[in-house]
This record gives structure tokens, sequence and C-alpha cells, in this order.
């Protein structure tokens, strides 16, 4: 389960699986999506969710901090045959474009982004969206059983443990520490506590910056869990996906498209 997030190559493969057969189809809801699209994803990584855009056609721009991320995109295009302008930068520092896109993806990325920053991160998703352009938001709910990213842990044992980022801080930090967790990863499963994202929580912050949920699609079983796992997509269903705070005990991954 963790070899993935060792195995670059895989981790993209697996993205490039799950962004051709849910993200494209999904997004033409919305809007068109074709050749001239202009997508930009931020948190791109090694750009996996961006390669089937690119390969329809589309003008492809991904943003990542990770420089080593950014490298490996850009000989992952290359050896696919792909186009795409990959770029090593804080988001909130990257120079706004001259021309702006037709679709923002944001995936996996705001449970990341520290609480008093979300509302600016929006602010700065709108500065580069066209005026008829959608942004597509999806993350983890936090209480969902891995909503804390414990999965990425070198220890075998921590990975599949659910819910034990819900435990108070220090009894959840000294069992990372029990188990030999590097004291970066556990800094960074830390931030994450701190920067975690519900659904009402995001919805909220959306009302306070003016943003019109498209759609929201709660997935009991997260669509990437096919390419992980062999398993079949479930949307959360039976009146759950309404129920406030309960439906992030089920929600693996919250997928909006907003217009901001």
């Amino acid at each position: 389960m963790g070899n993935r997030y060792q195995d670059r190559h895989q981790y993209f493969d697996e993205l490039v699986e799950t962004s051709t057969a849910f993200y494209v189809d999904y997004l033409r809801r919305f809007i068109p999506v074709a050749e001239g699209t202009r997508v930009l994803e931020v948190g791109c990584g090694e750009g996996g969710n961006l390669l089937p855009f690119a390969l329809i056609g589309c003008e492809v721009t991904g943003v990542d901090f990770s420089a080593r991320k950014i490298e490996n995109a850009r000989n992952y295009f290359q050896v696919n045959g792909a186009e795409g302008a990959f770029f090593c930068a804080d988001f909130f520092d990257f120079p706004v474009q001259d021309e702006p896109f037709d679709v923002v993806l944001v995936h996996d990325v705001m449970e990341h982004i520290a609480p008093g920053d979300k509302g600016r991160f929006l602010d700065r998703i709108r500065a580069f969206l066209a005026p008829d352009g959608v942004a597509f938001l999806a993350f983890p709910a936090w209480q969902m059983p891995f909503g804390g990213h414990q999965q990425t842990c070198s220890r075998k044992v921590l990975r599949v443990l659910p819910w034990i980022h819900l435990l108070p801080k220090p009894l959840y930090r000294g069992i990372l520490r029990l188990f030999k967790d590097t004291e970066g990863h556990i800094e960074e499963l830390m931030d994450i506590r701190r920067s975690r994202m519900t659904v009402e929580q995001f919805e909220k912050l959306c009302r306070v910056k003016g943003c019109e949920v498209l759609d929201r699609t709660l997935w009991l079983i997260n669509p990437h869990y096919k390419a992980k796992f062999g398993v079949r997509p479930i949307r959360l269903r039976l009146g759950m996906d309404r129920i406030p705070y309960l439906r992030n005990w089920f929600s693996t991954s919250c997928w909006y498209v907003v217009t901001i």
C-alpha cells in the first residue's frame, strides 16, 4: 500500500488511469474539454492527472513546490509524447498568466492548505480562471478512516491503521514516534491534522468567498481506489450525503465543481 508513494512512476500511472476514466468526462458535464482547452493543476505532482487532458489536445500547465516532482513530470510527459508546461513554485507566488484557464484542478490539496490561507487560496484560483471557467476541487473528508494521510507512512503497521489521526494530538504523535516514522513525515502529518477539511468547512468557505457550487459528489469508495486496489467506485447515497458531519466519516473523496 505504501510502495506507490516511493515508486513515483507507479503513482503517476495510477493517476493517469483515474483521470482518464473519471475526471475528463466528469468535467465535460460542466464545460467543453477538447483540443485547445486550457487546464491548470495546482499541486500537480508528477502530472498524472494532467496527461489525459494533454493527450486530447488540451493546453496543460502544472504547478508544484517540489522540484523533484516537477522534474519527473517533465520526464514522464516526454516519454509519453505529450506537451505540458510545469513550474516549481508556491502557488501563492506563481505569476498570474496572460491567458486565463478554462479549468483549474485542485486534487488532494485543500487539506494541506493552512486554515488561515484557505480563503486566500480560492482568491488565487479566481485570478487564474476565465470568466466562464470552472474549478474542480477534491479532498478526503477529515473523519474518514484515512483522512490523516497515514497511508503514506513508511511503516506498514501505520499505513493500515484507520482513524488514528483522530486521536488527541499528543497520543497521535506518540504513536507515530513509537513506530519510528521519520520526524519530517510526522510534522507533515501534524500539519494535515491542523489543516484538515470537512464538507461543512469547504461549503462554508465557498459561501464566504461567493463561489457557486455546480456539483457535489461524495464517494464512499473513492474512484482512485479502482486504480490502486481494483475496487469499484461507489457514491455515498441513501441520503447519507445530506447528513451534516456524519457524512464526513464515510466520504473517502469529496468532489466539487465550482465557479469562483
